[in-house]
């Protein structure tokens, strides 16, 4: 039984770091990170999986001292942040101050509440950012016309080159002739440099990111560009309910 894939260690690509932001507040799931799955927390999980990649380090970010002592616990490395972080993005770049990354270090964010995220696909969006030359990398997966309905299955089309146009909770494209097989699933998985978290932070929220309430389209409405591409594995899902922790547990079981 194991978190993530179950691919050898690898990293063909560039050096990256693994930043985990973990927060213990959840409205619909209090002291997610901490839950048991089992006999394991979801944040050591989590954690694990990550450990399958090649990364020069992997860090939790979190603002509670439980999160901080149970990381410890297990032998991973936790990095105390402030509590008024309004994003997991503005924790990272907290982290990256303190313990001093330069502003050429990818870094991979890997939501906390992701314990059946592939390894394969950490190292893939790190590469890409790497390769594509764009400011941000990301994932997706195929998805049916039902799933694109779901405005909590965030969709996204993309150019020839695998730069984003856009993010959306509605379904797009709009299937007007109903020529459209298949959908693009976004995976909430992201690659970027030290130096854009620094620029991404100081960007106010655009009209389009409060509209869709995602976070990613701040950096299109100025003019950034992120990649995605077709995920090397399709992850299982994360974990914001009590019920998703028991999918998950019985994923893991099955693996």
């Amino acid at each position: 039984m194991s978190a993530g894939s179950t691919h050898p260690p690898t990293n063909s690509g560039p050096d990256f770091r693994i930043v985990i932001p973990a927060r213990y507040a959840s409205q619909r799931l209090p002291g997610k990170p901490l839950r048991l799955i089992h006999g394991k927390t979801m944040i050591e999980w989590v954690y694990r999986a990550a450990q399958q990649t090649d990364a020069s380090e992997i860090v939790v970010a979190t603002d509670d001292q439980r999160i901080g002592d149970e990381v410890e616990a297990f032998g991973g490395h936790a990095c105390m942040t402030a509590s008024s972080h309004s994003s997991g993005t503005d924790r990272i770049l907290e982290v990256t101050s303190i313990l001093g990354w330069s502003d050429d270090s990818i870094v991979v964010n890997l939501q906390g509440d992701e314990p059946l995220m592939p390894a394969v696909n950490l190292v893939q969006v790190a590469a890409n950012l790497d390769t594509s030359g764009c400011d941000m990398a990301t994932l997706h997966k195929y998805i049916d016309a039902e799933h694109a309905r779901d405005p909590n299955q965030v969709k996204l089309v993309h150019d020839q080159r695998g730069h984003a146009l856009y993010f959306s909770r509605s379904v797009i494209p709009y299937d007007r002739n109903s020529l459209v097989e298949r959908y693009h699933g976004h995976i909430g998985l992201y690659a970027y440099r030290v130096g854009f978290i620094k620029v991404f932070s100081q960007l106010a929220p655009c009209d389009l990111e409060v509209a869709e309430s995602l976070e990613q389209l701040r950096a299109l409405c100025n003019g950034y560009t992120i990649h995605s591409e077709i995920a090397r594995e399709v992850p299982g899902p994360g974990v914001d309910t009590e019920a998703d922790l028991q999918r998950a547990a019985q994923l893991m079981e099955q693996a």
